[in-house]
């Protein structure tokens, strides 16, 4: 069995939301951690863990980072992390996987499918044999009691409730 961790300073957590419904707004989270176990070389039998701290939050706005960590949203003072523990990842193609597992968000756990890409491994200049990964997926915030909503003069929707995935993860093997 293997074992590897997310080499956070070459991976990135990000999400985005239609804002008015005509542009997206990009967030990330920048603290975050993640494990994955597996013997097969393809990864097939992995198992993966991943949890994020939802004070890293970050769209660029201090205002709006606030407003998203509050009630409305995340309520990250009785719910600092999110988490996301993986029931199976099933092979497509060669580099294409569907991830499949519980996704934990306040204080509620839906199961959700992502699309993995797998990028391939190569070794670093350190000796680190690192696996990429572009993972891919669309939740509704509401599902997880994101339910916060405006709505404008006209009659538009201010937040979408789908906010789409994007995780690009570079694990690396450990010793």
């Amino acid at each position: 069995m293997s074992t590897y961790k997310i080499d956070a300073a070459h991976s990135e957590i990000t999400f985005k939301v239609k804002h008015l419904m005509i542009t997206n707004v990009t967030g990330s989270f920048t603290k975050f951690d993640a494990n994955m176990e597996s013997e097969a070389a393809d990864f097939s039998d992995a198992k993966i863990s991943f949890e994020a701290d939802v004070n890293s939050i970050s769209t660029n706005n201090e205002q709006r980072d606030g407003h998203l960590k509050s009630d409305d949203f995340f309520s990250a003072e009785k719910f600092p992390k999110l988490s996301f523990v993986s029931k199976s990842l099933s092979k497509k193609t060669a580099e294409d996987y569907v991830l499949t597992g519980d996704l934990t968000i306040r204080d509620i756990t839906k199961t959700v499918e992502l699309a993995v890409e797998f990028g391939g491994t190569m070794t670093d200049p350190y000796g680190q044999v690192k696996s990429g990964f572009e993972i891919n997926g669309k939740i509704s915030r509401s599902a997880f009691g994101l339910t916060w909503s405006a709505v404008t003069e006209a009659g538009g929707v201010m937040v979408s409730d789908d906010v789409k995935l994007h995780l690009s993860v570079q694990m690396i093997k450990q010793a």
